[in-house]
């Protein structure tokens, strides 16, 4: 009898597919076979230039945050404001059952989005104690729970974060002003119309007024944006980054040597959690350089440095976190170390996937995947600059090999994407098996320079892949690449094949 039973759980393990979250959180089977690769349209595009047309450097995008729901987008610039844009497909006013039926003959609804409201987050400013001007770029959004329908937003720059709530507030609009001018006031009382007190001398009359009739024909919503509370005085260095924690009433914010943890209702204090700042400054080896709240364990949060390690840390095991739980970092290749090598290794951005088990991580050269179960090595490796490895020297002399780009991964953690230069981004399959890779344009026509790159093994490692080289300093199609034009900022939708990206001041859209 055990036996029939051991042979059943067999057969139904190797029959009956696991389940998985789809897209759109409906129950999916998982299958073996990766899933084909996508194929991405252009949607819109908010501040398209003209062909020569300059771009004022106040004017750049410098940050970009869809939030939880996905029907709202923030962007941040270097001039300090806050541009909103909100859904609008999605707000269908006709029935349920004809939109059900609408969705099942066209699956793959076109994302739209409009334009919402700007405010100015921040401002330049002058630290007369350290001689230093404060620029007013937004280096981080974060949006926050909303509540009774006001959105709530989390913005910095280099020293301050604000906090942010939008809410829509209903004028009066009036129109249709029907005067009456023949009435008179003379001597502050209305007369008869036939009074004889109308051939009053001019000197008499004091006033003249002209009784009007308002209508009030409807009630517009505007959104109003107001700062709700300032976390200032608490960073020594520039702040890189910020995140929200699932608890909803902390965030962190990091700098080159420090992390600190606040709560949200709280301006004047908040928590050292992390330093790793030495005793002399001369012994400074490595600096944080991002940092990202666990989606949903609160208690943890991990953060990046220059030398290219993930550390992994635990609230629950100390106050003090200087010393980590897990410590994520590739092993150092024999006899391959140069000048450059700890200056491509140094990790840019890491993002948690939805459900927290696998981490994204960019550094110059390569995205790598992460899972925090196993710290022996990443999960999977691709290829984003390989071809640049022969101008480094180049690269170094003009500051572009600091430049810092981000990272993104899908809400079903199935893909992920990252900048690039010519205003290039990359689209990598991360599931198992998956050889999915595609060079996009930030243009109209996002597939022109597309051209499938296959895959090739990358190291004796379980399961990492190396994907998307392409030859020295051209593309795919032999194009020289344009260092001067680069792709830093990017957001993948949470729960739909949505991206948006900067291209200077233009935010481009696209939906597979």
């Amino acid at each position: 009898e055990s036996s029939d039973t051991l042979s059943f759980d067999r057969f139904a393990a190797s029959v009956i597919p696991h389940e998985r979250e789809g897209m759109n959180g409906e129950v999916v089977a998982a299958s073996a076979e990766p899933s084909p690769p996508l194929e991405w349209r252009f949607s819109q595009v908010f501040g398209e230039r003209s062909a020569g047309e300059e771009v004022h450097e106040v004017d750049v995008i410098s940050a970009i945050q869809f939030d939880n729901s996905g029907d709202h987008l923030a962007t941040g610039d270097r001039g300090g404001r806050v541009v909103l844009f909100e859904r609008t497909d999605a707000k269908n006013s006709s029935g349920g059952a004809r939109r059900d039926l609408e969705e099942a003959d066209y699956p793959l609804r076109h994302p739209e989005f409009r334009y919402k409201t700007e405010f100015q987050s921040h401002d330049p400013e002058f630290d007369y104690l350290k001689s230093l001007e404060i620029e007013e770029k937004i280096n981080k959004i974060r949006w926050c729970q909303t509540a009774n329908g006001a959105l709530f937003l989390l913005s910095t720059n280099d020293k301050t974060i604000k906090f942010w709530k939008v809410q829509d507030k209903k004028i009066k609009k009036i129109c249709d002003v029907n005067s009456d001018p023949s009435r008179t006031v003379v001597n502050g009382e209305v007369p008869e119309a036939n009074s004889s007190s109308l051939r009053l001398p001019v000197v008499v009359v004091l006033s003249t007024i002209c009784f009007a009739h308002l209508t009030v024909t409807s009630h517009e919503s505007s959104p109003v944006a107001r700062c709700r509370r300032v976390y200032s005085h608490a960073h020594d260095y520039h702040i890189n980054s910020i995140s929200n924690n699932s608890d909803g009433e902390t965030f962190i914010s990091a700098d080159d040597l420090r992390i600190n943890l606040w709560n949200l209702e709280i301006t004047n204090q908040s928590f050292n959690i992390v330093d790793v700042k030495p005793e002399k400054m001369e012994d400074l080896s490595e600096v944080i350089t991002s940092a990202e709240f666990h989606p949903t364990h609160c208690n943890m949060l991990a953060y990046s440095s220059s030398k290219g390690s993930i550390r992994l840390i635990d609230l629950r095991q100390s106050a003090l976190c200087d010393s980590h739980s897990k410590l994520f970092e590739e092993p150092e290749a024999a006899g391959s170390k140069s000048f450059f090598t700890e200056i491509i290794a140094s990790v840019s951005d890491i993002k948690f996937a939805k459900e927290g088990r696998y981490l994204l991580s960019r550094d110059y050269m390569t995205l790598k995947l992460w899972d925090i179960n196993m710290d022996s090595g990443p999960v999977s490796t691709f290829q984003v600059h390989e071809h640049l490895k022969p101008k480094l020297c180049d690269l170094y002399e003009n500051d572009s090999i600091f430049d810092k780009f981000e990272c993104c991964i899908s809400g079903n953690g199935l893909r992920a994407a990252t900048g690039s230069y010519s205003n290039l981004f990359r689209v990598f399959g991360v599931s198992p098996g998956s050889t999915e890779t595609a060079s996009l344009e930030a243009s109209r026509n996002p597939t022109r320079r597309h051209v499938p790159v296959p895959s090739s093994p990358f190291k004796a490692l379980s399961r990492v892949v190396s994907r998307g080289s392409e030859s020295a300093g051209v593309d795919g199609n032999s194009d020289a690449l344009d260092y001067t034009t680069k792709l830093l900022h990017l957001a993948w939708h949470p729960s739909e094949n949505s991206i948006a990206c900067a291209s200077g001041n233009s935010l481009y859209m696209y939906y597979a």
